[in-house]
């Protein structure tokens, strides 16, 4: 039988598409999707029904076979390498619908549930990456459905659990008091943030080119590479990314021979992006694993105590807000009136969570993490 190369592309789409419990043909390590919660934990979901699967590919390959050829191309593009390598916007009309059961979703809402996130109920739940060309767009004629230009919405309007709740005074590990930095340089053994500023004042004194954060790299207690200084406005955070630029934490030359630290330098994968935008600065979770982090515009200005909020992939979170930082006042909190620039920086670990929950209590106890330093002038 002649089969067309749109029905070719079609069938490997299908094949591509979002892995769901009990779904035996999809992979399950897909990088950015799964059906995570955010925060609030992480939902499990349900059996697929037989009956709704058949629906769900007879609606998929029929909304798709209406889609033009070299728009199939960019959308396989972006779900076969699970948005690791640069695709452009696939603009489809946005106000489309299809219906599945008693249910009628947009045309860009059932895309996005197919490839990425089976669980999506409404599309309240997503934010477009600032990379998208729909981005601060309201309702254009023509959106953009490439699914890995979405993110999932990590909301925290509610209380998270206490994956880290602990007093602010046990913040400075034991072997580090008043947290004095011993060395600036790749190789020392001091803690994050008193040093991490000083290097990032250091950049502005010598009249290089404004930056709006510096990023350090540590495997547990010490730091490698140099200060990376951002001015784009997004920057990609990875080990290892088919297409992209940025900071590449797999070029960096490290020492450290522990075995828990190289398995999770080969599980940062795509790893993170930050991006800086009018409301704050946004992180997205682009690897295949949780990321955990920590920033004091996270948390309620009155609490005395920190929290560390856990990001499943393919889920983004307002990491900072600089409107908010500013204003922070926290006059019993010890961490804040001894290190006042605290409520700049943002602490980041990839896999592995520290705090009250876990075995580590303190962030430099992580096998692999960021601290990010934001330019408060």
């Amino acid at each position: 039988m002649f089969r067309t190369k749109r029905s070719g592309l079609v069938r490997r789409l299908w094949r591509s598409r979002a892995p769901v419990e009990g779904d035996g043909d999809a992979d399950t390590g897909t990088h950015g999707g799964g059906t995570a919660g955010c925060c609030l934990g992480k939902p499990g979901a349900s059996k697929p029904n037989p009956g709704t699967e058949a629906e769900l590919k007879a609606l998929t390959y029929s909304m798709l076979k209406k889609i033009k050829e070299k728009q199939l191309e960019v959308l396989l593009q972006a779900v076969e390498s699970r948005g690791g390598a640069r695709s452009p916007c696939l603009l489809l009309p946005g106000k489309a619908d299809a219906r599945l059961g008693q249910q009628s979703y947009p045309l860009p809402l059932l895309l996005y549930k197919v490839f990425r996130w089976p669980d999506l109920r409404h599309s309240s739940e997503l934010k477009r990456l600032s990379c998208c060309e729909s981005y601060g767009k309201i309702t254009p004629e023509l959106v953009c459905c490439n699914p890995h230009h979405m993110s999932r919405l990590c909301e925290l309007e509610s209380p998270p659990p206490p994956y880290s709740r602990y007093p602010t005074v046990f913040l400075k590990p034991p072997d580090s008091p008043g947290s004095v930095p011993a060395s600036t340089e790749t190789g020392g053994t001091a803690y994050s943030a008193p040093m991490g500023f000083s290097d990032s004042l250091a950049l502005q004194e010598r009249g290089e080119q404004p930056h709006w954060c510096v990023v350090a790299y540590w495997e547990e207690k010490t730091r490698v590479g140099r200060l990376y200084s951002v001015q784009e406005p997004s920057l990609d955070i990875f080990y290892d990314l088919p297409q992209g630029t940025g900071f590449c934490l797999g070029q960096l030359a490290s020492d450290n021979k522990s075995q828990l630290v190289q398995m999770v330098r080969a599980k940062i994968g795509y790893g993170i992006q930050l991006s800086r935008e009018p409301d704050g600065v946004w992180l997205y979770n682009r690897s295949c694993y949780p990321i955990f982090i920590k920033s004091a515009t996270l948390d309620n200005p009155d609490s005395r105590t920190l929290l560390v909020h856990k990001v499943f992939p393919g889920f983004s979170i307002k990491a900072f807000d600089f409107e908010k930082a500013g204003s922070l006042q926290r006059p019993n909190d010890h961490e804040f009136s001894q290190q006042p620039r605290t409520g700049f920086t943002v602490q980041i670990s990839f896999v592995k969570g520290w705090g009250q929950c876990y075995t580590r209590q303190f962030i430099s106890s992580c096998p692999c993490w960021l601290e990010v330093i934001f330019n408060n002038r």
